[in-house]
């Protein structure tokens, strides 16, 4: 299995910064091959925010492009969040997902919230 765990979420104004932080662990670690920041705002559907993949291919989603970047470990026991010049609009619950190669396919942490007020 995998397990996920997010930090680093937190209040803060627009324009400033946060780092999220996801640690990675278990047994199949060595089978995943994706991961991914997802953001759910109440009402709104859980989007895709930025994923990057085995071979440190990144996609953003446009909302964010220009002031997120998504970083991993190689042996994918982190991967991070920066987020730069944060809006009100990023304000949501941030989590972490991995994609296996194995059964179960995907793996999604808890999350995180980030509010950003303006």
């Amino acid at each position: 299995q995998v397990q996920l765990v997010e930090s680093g979420g937190g209040s803060v104004e627009a324009g400033e910064s946060l780092r999220l932080s996801c640690e990675v662990s278990g047994s199949r670690v060595y089978s995943v091959y994706k991961m991914a920041w997802y953001r759910q705002s109440p009402g709104r559907q859980r989007e895709l925010v930025a994923s990057i993949t085995s071979g440190g291919d990144t996609n953003y989603a446009d909302s964010v492009k220009g002031r997120f970047t998504i970083v991993r470990d190689t042996a994918w026991r982190s991967m991070y969040l920066q987020m730069d010049s944060l809006k009100a609009d990023d304000t949501a619950a941030y989590y972490c997902h991995a994609t296996s190669a194995l059964d179960p396919p995907q793996y999604w942490g808890r999350g995180t919230q980030v509010t950003v007020s303006s």
